[in-house]
């Protein structure tokens, strides 16, 4: 029993310099210029049995504007931030540069009062394995960047820090397949075989 899952990533709302933490800003010009652009290549997922997006306002505008018409999730929002919700990196490393600094290197650390990078991760992680195990089911969800990439590294049962080592573009996707607690990172086009995790 085997289910695929593949997250796009949801349409920029300002250059990644300029972006925020749970940033709560609808899409811009040019991120529904940049949902226009590639429509057409991934309405397809538009098929997918199950169609979910993140309770951000960027990633429910993206699905809709790609005609998946997704459902929310609350347990794909962003990384709790705490007191630094709607700070960019640079505007909280001007405030509280050692506790960023802490947070950086800590995975269990919360010194903005919100949630840990664990446990961002494990949120993320356990809604991915209470997705239907039916053979063959098909998923897509919209998500932002961060939500990707702790899937990513839930998925490849990697060490916290490959967090920050994930480049996630806007409006790219990546697959995964498999059930609860085994899954698959999936590249390339529908002729490649899945890597095991």
């Amino acid at each position: 029993m085997a289910c695929r899952v593949t997250f796009v990533a949801a349409a920029g709302s300002s250059s990644v310099l300029a972006e925020r933490f749970e940033d709560d800003r609808p899409l811009d010009h040019a991120g529904w210029s940049e949902v226009q652009r590639v429509a057409h290549e991934l309405l397809p997922l538009a098929a997918a049995d199950l169609r979910y997006c993140s309770p951000a306002p960027r990633s429910r505008a993206t699905g809709d504007g790609l005609g998946y018409a997704p459902l929310v999730q609350l347990a794909l929002r962003d990384c709790d931030m705490g007191r630094w919700r709607g700070l960019t990196l640079g505007e909280a490393m001007a405030r509280e540069p050692g506790a960023v600094d802490a947070w950086l290197a800590d995975p269990r650390g919360r010194p903005h009062g919100g949630e840990s990078l664990l446990d961002f991760i494990g949120r993320v992680g356990g809604w991915l394995d209470t997705r239907p195990a039916d053979d063959g089911c098909t998923a897509v969800a919209v998500a932002e960047p961060s939500v990707i990439r702790a899937a990513l590294v839930y998925v490849l049962k990697a060490p916290p820090a490959t967090y920050w080592s994930i480049d996630i573009r806007s409006l790219s996707t990546i697959s995964v397949t498999g059930q609860a607690g085994r899954w698959s990172l999936r590249l390339g086009g529908a002729s490649t075989q899945p890597t095991r995790a």
